[in-house]
C-alpha cells in the first residue's frame, strides 16, 4: 500500500474543502449572521492540516487500483467529517452523528435529512448544505484532477473509483482535460439554470440553493414543503434541469463537438428518456382524480418522475398519498436511477439495460444451445469483464441492501419504511415512503441506524467497492500490486 500518495490526496481534499468554506463565510457576511465564524475557523484549520499532510515528500508517485479506491473512500469520509463540524459548532445540529448524516447526505447528493424544521437554519448553513450537493455531484476527486497537475496514467484509478457507471473512459486523451471538460459542462449548465430561475422570478438566494441541488441531483430543500410553494413556472424549469443533469455527460460532449448526431444514438440516453416518458404517462393517468385538472396532475407527475429517477429528491406534493400503482412506479425509479456518467445515483439505466439483455441472451441459449450470442451497447460488443463486473455489482448491491434492511429492523418500524429508507439512501435519492416520506425526515431512526444509512449513502455514491475495500485487511498491507 502506497500510504504517501494517500496522505497527499487526502491533504489536498482538505485544502480544497477549506476553499469551499468561503461560500458560507461570505453568505454569513451578507446576511449579518454569526454562524460564518464557525465555517471560517474550520476552513482555516482544514487548510493548515491539509497542507501539513500533503506537503511531505512523496516517495512513490505510482499507485494502483486499491490505492485509488482507498484514496477516494477516505477522501469522502474526511470531507464529510470536516464538513459536519461547523453544524456542531454553530449548534444548529448539535449532535455529531446527526451532523455527519446531514453532511454525507449533502456530499453524496442524497438529500435525506434529519432536520424537522429546515427553515430554522441560518442562510449560512442553508447555502452550505446546498453547496455540498454541487461539490459532490460531479465529484471532489474529479475537481481535484481538473485543477492539480497530477501526472501519470494512474489517475484513472481515482476517476473509476468516484465516477458513476459500469465503464469510465476519457473524453479526450489526457485525463486532466477530461476532468476539465466535465466540470466546464457542469458549471455551464449550472449557470444557465440559475439565470433562468431568476428570469422566472425566483429569489436570488433560493435560486442559488435550488440550482446547486438540481445540478448535483441532491435535493436539499430550503423550505418545509420543498418546492411545493413555488410557482408552476419554477417547478417546470427545475423539472427540465433535473432530467438534463441525469443524462450521461458524454452526450453533451458530443453535442458540443463535431459528432452531434452521435449524442442521440447513445442507447442508454434513449432508454432513459423512454422510461421517463412512460412513467409520466402512467402516473398522470393514475393520479388524475387527485388534482383539479389533467395539467396539474401532469406537472406533479413529471416533477416527481424527474426528481426520483435522477435521484434529486425534491418534491412538489406528498406522493406518499398517491395510489399504489404510482408509488410502485416511484419505487422502480428509485432503484433504476439516472444515466452512468451523470450526477444521478441509483443502479444506472445502463446496468438495467445490460441485465435485461443478459436475460434474453440466456433465454436464447435455451432455444438455440449452439448459437453464439453477444450483448451489445451502442453497437459495440460488451466484453466479459464488463458483464461480470455488472453481475457482481448487482449481487453486491443486493447483499448490502438486505444487510441494511436487517440492521434497520432493530428500530421495529414497518417494512415499507425500512425498505424505502434504504432505497432512498443507498440510491442517493432522499425521500422514501411511509415514515420517511417526502414530508417526513430520518430523525426517527436511532444513531446506530443513522450510521448504517450513512454508510449506504457513501457506498451508493462511490459504487460500492471503495467503501467495502476499507474493511478488507489485505488492502492495508504494505507492498506493491502486481
Amino acid at each position: 500500500m502506497n500510504y504517501s500518495i494517500i496522505f497527499y490526496i487526502v491533504g489536498k481534499v482538505m485544502m480544497l474543502e477549506s476553499a469551499c468554506f468561503l461560500i458560507p463565510s461570505v453568505t454569513s457576511l451578507i446576511y449579518g449572521e454569526h454562524e460564518g465564524m464557525a465555517y471560517l475557523i474550520v476552513g482555516v484549520a482544514s487548510a493548515i492540516i491539509g497542507y501539513l499532510i500533503s506537503s511531505k515528500k512523496r516517495f512513490e508517485n505510482v499507485f494502483f487500483a486499491r490505492e485509488g479506491f482507498v484514496m477516494v473512500a477516505l477522501s469522502w469520509i474526511v470531507l464529510s467529517v470536516v464538513g459536519a463540524i461547523p453544524f456542531v459548532l454553530t449548534g444548529e445540529i448539535p449532535n455529531m452523528i446527526d451532523a455527519l448524516f446531514e453532511t454525507v447526505s449533502g456530499f453524496t447528493t442524497t438529500g435525506a435529512s434529519i432536520l424537522e424544521d429546515v427553515e430554522s437554519l441560518s442562510h449560512t448553513s442553508l447555502i452550505w448544505r446546498s453547496f455540498t450537493h454541487w461539490v459532490g455531484g460531479m465529484g471532489v476527486i474529479v475537481l481535484l484532477l481538473a485543477i492539480l497537475p497530477m501526472a501519470g496514467g494512474y489517475n484513472m484509478h481515482l476517476m473509476k473509483a468516484e465516477s458513476p457507471g459500469p465503464v469510465v473512459g476519457k473524453l479526450v486523451p489526457r485525463l486532466r482535460d477530461t476532468a476539465k471538460i466535465l466540470y466546464l459542462i457542469y458549471l455551464g449548465m449550472t449557470v444557465v439554470e440559475f439565470v433562468i430561475l431568476l428570469f422566472v422570478k425566483m429569489p436570488i438566494f433560493d435560486a442559488l440553493c435550488i440550482t446547486f441541488g438540481t445540478a448535483g441531483t441532491g435535493g436539499f430543500g430550503i423550505k418545509a414543503d420543498s418546492l411545493g410553494g413555488y410557482s408552476y413556472a419554477i417547478q417546470v424549469v427545475v423539472t427540465i434541469f433535473m432530467i438534463l443533469f441525469g443524462v450521461n455527460f458524454n452526450a453533451y460532449f458530443l453535442m458540443l463537438g463535431k459528432h452531434k448526431k452521435d449524442a442521440f444514438k447513445i442507447e442508454e440516453v434513449r432508454w432513459y428518456f423512454g422510461i421517463i416518458f412512460a412513467a409520466i404517462v402512467v402516473i398522470t393517468i393514475n393520479i388524475r382524480g387527485y388534482f383539479e385538472n389533467i395539467m396539474i396532475a401532469l406537472n406533479h407527475a413529471a416533477f416527481q418522475v424527474g426528481s426520483i429517477i435522477t435521484t434529486t429528491g425534491y418534491s412538489t406534493t406528498d406522493f406518499d398519498l398517491w395510489p399504489q400503482l404510482s408509488r410502485n412506479v416511484i419505487i422502480f425509479l428509485m432503484m433504476c436511477g439516472a444515466c452512468a456518467g451523470s450526477t444521478g445515483g441509483g443502479i444506472k439505466v445502463s446496468r438495467i439495460i445490460v441485465m435485461l439483455k443478459s436475460v434474453f441472451q440466456e433465454i436464447g441459449y435455451y432455444i438455440h444451445p449452439r448459437g453464439v450470442k453477444t450483448i451489445k451497447m451502442d453497437g459495440k460488443v460488451l466484453e466479459k469483464p464488463v458483464l461480470n463486473n455488472i453481475r457482481v455489482f448487482m449481487l453486491t448491491y443486493i447483499m448490502i441492501y438486505v444487510v441494511s434492511m436487517f440492521l434497520l429492523s432493530l428500530n421495529n418500524f414497518d417494512f415499507e419504511t425500512n425498505f424505502t429508507a434504504v432505497a432512498a439512501t443507498f440510491n442517493n435519492i432522499g425521500p422514501g415512503l411511509a415514515k420517511v416520506g417526502p414530508m417526513a425526515n430520518f430523525n426517527i431512526y436511532s444513531y446506530f441506524s443513522k450510521l448504517v444509512l450513512t454508510f449506504d449513502m457513501l457506498a451508493g455514491r462511490l459504487e460500492l467497492y471503495p467503501m467495502l475495500l476499507l474493511f478488507s485487511p489485505g488492502v492495508w498491507r504494505i507492498g506493491k500490486d502486481k
